[in-house]
């Protein structure tokens, strides 16, 4: 049992992310360690893989390197979240099996085999479209499923998509590459690579040990969250943090981290630093949601705001937009959760200039310009 301050776990945290002052210098050897970057197609600022790879790589990272990876299946799309192409390897025994091996898979996962095998002629129909034509869009798919999704709204007129994201989970198919929001989908075979299948607990459990390697710190169990999970079960070795309640589980290999070298960085809010919003409040002290589905009355900080890290501290959020219309990037307001001093003021500054020079912008204020807590007249 490890006996931990709330300084060691949030530096743990930190270097496990890569967001000391030592940046990474590769995208995918970057992506090897974090491990997976979750997909989300808005572009309020940049798409959040974007964003995340952005913030580590810093000028290293190219506008369309990303882009570019995926479209060369160096990067691959698994249920929402962008790995490493070999990956797949770690996950091809769970697709083998799903929705999952006995009758212990939960519910949502039963109710998407249902859906599939009540609409096997529709999805036998669109997997013969895909061997001729593909990679296309759900749009260009035929619509033939004779039982709809059950849904309270969400869901409606969207049976093609949903089959195929079925198909996915099932390893019959796979995304291919985006345009914009759009996914565009063809028979796994011809994206994933094609290697051996690691045995299923065997899998699980390696991908567990990544998770806690890209985490650094992390509960056993948590709420469920679908595809990645939040937890790590028993990998690492077992820690109390002062001033918390229960036990976490850390990544042995950073507990001797030497002297920490923190940097100011601004990130998406699907980063998993501050994904997990439990943790980050736990760890960080990090008041945060993401508003973008609230009115706009209701919003505490903005419809997309970044958080925003300065050394080990989670200090602020940052309420910009891309406006590539008039080539800017617009800082509506910076909200500061400390009395900002002159190295955070400034460390954001520099941070949202480079931001806005990697998406070809002009940051409007000025770097200069931007006070402690900047508005736009409305």
């Amino acid at each position: 049992m490890l006996d931990l301050s709330l300084t060691d776990a949030r530096r743990i945290a930190l270097r496990a992310q890569l967001l000391t002052a030592r940046r990474p210098t590769n995208l995918l050897a970057t992506l090897r360690h974090l491990g997976c970057l979750q997909v989300d197609a808005t572009s309020y600022v940049a798409p959040s893989a974007e964003l995340v790879m952005w913030s580590r790589l810093g000028d290293r990272f190219a506008a369309g390197e990303l882009q570019q990876a995926v479209e060369d299946h160096e990067v691959v799309e698994i249920q929402g979240y962008l790995r490493p192409a070999e990956d797949i390897a770690l996950f091809r025994a769970e697709m083998d099996v799903w929705p999952g091996p006995g009758r212990d898979a939960p519910g949502w996962k039963r109710q998407g085999a249902y859906f599939l095998e009540a609409n096997r002629p529709c999805a036998e129909e669109i997997l013969q479209w895909l061997r001729s034509e593909g990679p296309l869009p759900a749009r260009a798919l035929p619509s033939c499923c004779r039982v709809a999704w059950r849904s309270t709204g969400w869901n409606d007129a969207k049976n093609t998509t949903l089959l195929l994201e079925q198909l996915e989970a099932a390893g019959e198919v796979a995304v291919s590459y985006r345009e914009g929001r759009e996914r565009f989908w063809d028979l796994a075979s011809r994206v994933h690579l094609d290697l051996p299948a690691v045995p299923l607990e065997e899998a699980l459990a390696e991908r567990a040990r990544r998770r806690l390697r890209a985490l650094g710190i992390a509960r056993a169990r948590s709420t469920e969250r679908r595809y990645e999970p939040d937890d790590v079960g028993d990998v690492g070795v077992e820690a109390r943090v002062a001033g918390l309640r229960g036990r976490w589980r850390v990544d042995p290999d950073l507990l001797d981290g030497g002297r920490f070298d923190g940097r100011t960085a601004v990130l998406s809010p699907l980063d998993r630093l501050v994904v997990d919003r439990r943790r980050a409040a736990a760890i960080f002290g990090f008041d945060y949601a993401l508003e973008m589905y609230k009115p706009a009355s209701a919003r505490r900080w903005g419809y997309y705001a970044l958080p925003v890290l300065h050394g080990d501290r989670l200090v602020g959020k940052v309420d910009a937009q891309a406006d590539r219309g008039s080539g800017l990037l617009h800082v509506d307001a910076v909200h500061w959760d400390t009395s900002p001093t002159t190295a955070m003021r400034a460390g954001v500054h520099a941070e949202l200039d480079d931001l806005a020079r990697h998406l070809g912008l002009r940051l409007q204020p000025e770097p200069g310009d931007l006070a402690a807590d900047v508005r736009r007249p409305s």
